[in-house]
């Protein structure tokens, strides 16, 4: 199993600094600021030797039988040292090579000057022209910025020459030799000393930089590292919601303003809580960084960006050409995560291992289209995906009309279908095989839309689950079953389809036992349908609400037998009034081997002693075979059709209805 890049951070987050030691430091300083500290001796020199250049003048003035030699030698010291200094720095050679070069100036500036003055005549002006040698003392310890040991070193050889020089004036009165040597040996120390303090100073204020940065680095490592661990799932190490939804911006800013097309996905784990439930939260949540990392495989040659988008639900974002290629992409994650083979046994669909399901929406031209409605497209492609039975990909289709835009005008119609008496009941007949009375009713939900128009149940009915309107229409089937059939004993019995939506719902059972109590109609008067067909997840709150349905008196029927995995299960787990089963299974009696699957079907059901009603006899030759098969219950066009509650009140009063018990639990 990878790390995750939650670790990573965590450990940045406590990661101390370097401190670098000693002569590290050292090293630093000399090195810090090298570029500058060389374009400044480069500048420094060609001042100092324009400086030295334009003392020709006090040359001429003071010392004129010899200035010709002394501009000679400022000449050559100055047009030497400026080529020297170039052709270094062209050479890109160390600031040292520099400082030396400078420092080597002035030593050799001032002997080359010093040397010729002394042979003038004029002696008494020399004297004190000397007193200018001084600055190049100063030069070397204030004008350049040396090291304090270069700058020693040069000032100490301008101080010892000028005191070799001041041996050739012992004719002068001793006052003049000690105010001179006192004068240079003062300037030597204390542009010594002032040099030794700068030095000092810019170490000091090298080191409070130096510092001052570590910090900033320090503060903007950890900023950093905060910033990640607040856009980073702390599990998976993967994009959290946060950071995937900025990204999603970025990915749709750039397809409105760039035409760059791209495909949103969200893959959701197949019954990833029985996986917590049986494995435990440890197991469950290795699953979701194995099934993380199985997503960054999948889609590692397509740049695209990866992130959990809550709980077992995972986001996929790729720029790609085609829908196409979208569709492939799904598939390919699909296939991706199953080829892990990682074992999950609780499932009830067939298959034992791990798997994902995956909705897909492709960027199209729509007019006014916003952010939001790729990730909404997205998520009704997974619905799909989902109620095709898990484990593959669906892509959303704006042409069919379980994904396009028409459902979205279904989930805005289910909101005002009660107010508004869009919504009715039909009900159809169920009849017993031997008596031929209709011993029961169905109802069946009809929605019609303002203008009229019919909308069938196939389509409004998965829209009113995921959109969690069922809940109310559910109650308001309930409650009109009652009043439209039941107060009045129009029949014996009606049963109701209930969502598995509604049983996960806490207090379900009691909104019924209001019902009932508020209508007067007793329990044992309605059956609740449970369609095996649809998600059930087999979990103590389910059980519990069909336990507490059946305390009431409410008979439980499993609906829809064989078109599921679950069903077997359920007949374990629950004792069913009546057991419906599909169809598709007496349609497929037209064979032999078809014939004997529905035997087989029946012969397991009542030996499991619950009732059996076949669903779907439109035939004469359909209901006598039921009559064969010694079935109790048959429901179909042939025995009957769904009609409005109008019907069935307009009963004769004295028609003969049949027993409540005949279709009790024995």
């Amino acid at each position: 199993m990878k790390h995750t890049l939650a670790d990573v951070v965590d450990i940045d987050l406590h990661k101390q600094p370097h401190r670098p030691h000693l002569a590290e430091l050292q090293t630093l300083y000399r090195m810090e600021g090298e570029a500058g500290r060389r374009a400044a001796t480069r500048q420094g020199l060609w001042v100092a030797v324009v400086v030295y250049l334009l003392f020709f003048i006090p040359d001429i003035l003071l010392i004129p039988d010899v200035a010709f030699y002394t501009i000679l030698a400022r000449l050559v010291v100055g047009i030497g040292s400026l080529l020297t200094l170039e052709i270094l720095f062209r050479l890109k050679a160390r600031t040292k090579w520099l400082d030396g070069t400078c420092a080597a100036a002035l030593v050799f500036g001032y002997i080359g000057w010093l040397v010729p003055a002394m042979m003038t005549a004029d002696t008494d002006s020399m004297s004190y022209y000397m007193i200018f040698g001084a600055i190049f003392m100063m030069g070397a310890n204030l004008f350049f910025s040396f090291r304090f040991r270069l700058s020693v070193v040069a000032s100490s050889i301008v101080l010892v020459t000028f005191f070799i020089a001041l041996s050739f004036f012992s004719e002068h009165n001793p006052s003049y030799l000690i105010a001179f040597g006192t004068f240079y040996l003062s300037c030597f120390v204390f542009t010594s000393y002032v040099n030794w303090k700068l030095n000092r100073e810019r170490y000091k204020v090298f080191l409070n930089a130096f510092e001052a940065k570590i910090q900033q680095n320090e503060a903007s490592e950890r900023g950093m590292a905060l910033l990640r661990l607040s856009n980073t799932d702390p599990l998976t190490g993967l994009d959290n919601r946060r950071a995937i939804d900025q990204q999603l911006r970025d990915y749709w800013n750039d397809w409105q303003r760039l035409g760059k097309s791209f495909t949103a996905m969200l893959i959701d784990v197949d019954f990833f809580k029985k996986y917590n439930d049986c494995y435990g939260h440890q197991e469950g949540d290795r699953c979701l960084i194995l099934v993380a990392n199985a997503l960054g495989e999948a889609i590692k040659d397509y740049q695209g960006s990866i992130g959990r988008y809550g709980g077992e639900e995972f986001i996929v974002l790729v720029r790609l050409d085609t829908r196409e290629q979208a569709a492939e992409l799904a598939e390919t994650i699909c296939r991706t995560v199953e080829r892990m083979r990682l074992v999950h046994e609780q499932r009830r669909d067939g298959i034992s291992i791990v798997t994902v399901s995956v909705g897909a929406a492709f960027t199209r031209n729509q007019t006014g289209a916003k952010l939001e409605k790729i990730i909404h497209e997205a998520d009704r492609a997974l619905y799909a995906a989902k109620a095709n039975g898990r484990n593959c990909a669906k892509l959303f289709d704006p042409n069919d009309p379980q994904s396009s835009d028409e459902s979205e005008n279904i989930a805005a119609l289910l909101k005002i279908a009660i107010d508004q008496n869009l919504v009715s009941l039909v009900y159809q007949p169920i009849r017993n095989v031997v008596t031929g009375e209709v011993e029961a009713v169905e109802a069946l939900m009809r929605l019609t839309m303002l203008d009229g128009t019919s909308v069938p149940p196939s389509l409004f009915i998965p829209v009113a689950e995921r959109t969690g309107a069922i809940l109310d229409l559910g109650r308001w089937a309930i409650k009109t079953v009652c009043r439209e059939l039941l107060v009045d004993n129009h029949v014996p019995l009606v049963s109701v389809n209930v969502s598995p939506i509604q049983l996960k719902t806490p207090g379900f059972a009691t909104s019924v036992a209001a019902i009932l109590g508020e209508t007067g109609v007793a329990g044992s008067r309605l059956a609740f349908e449970i369609t095996e067909g649809l998600e059930m997840e087999m979990h103590s709150g389910i059980l519990r609400c069909i336990s507490d349905l059946e305390t009431l008196g409410i008979r439980i029927w499993l609906d829809d037998f064989g078109t599921g995995f679950a069903g077997l299960s359920w007949l374990r787990l629950i004792d069913f009034d009546t057991v419906k089963i599909d169809r598709s299974f007496l349609h497929d009696c037209a064979t032999p081997k078809g014939r004997a699957m529905l035997q087989d079907i029946i012969g397991l059901v009542r030996n499991r002693g619950h009732k059996i009603l076949i669903e779907g006899v439109e035939t004469d030759e359909q209901l006598a075979l039921m009559r064969r098969f010694g079935i109790d219950h048959v429901q179909g066009f042939h025995v009957g059709r769904p009609a409005p509650a109008e019907t069935l009140r307009a009963q004769p009063e004295d028609t003969p209805r049949a027993p409540v018990r005949s279709i009790a639990r024995s």
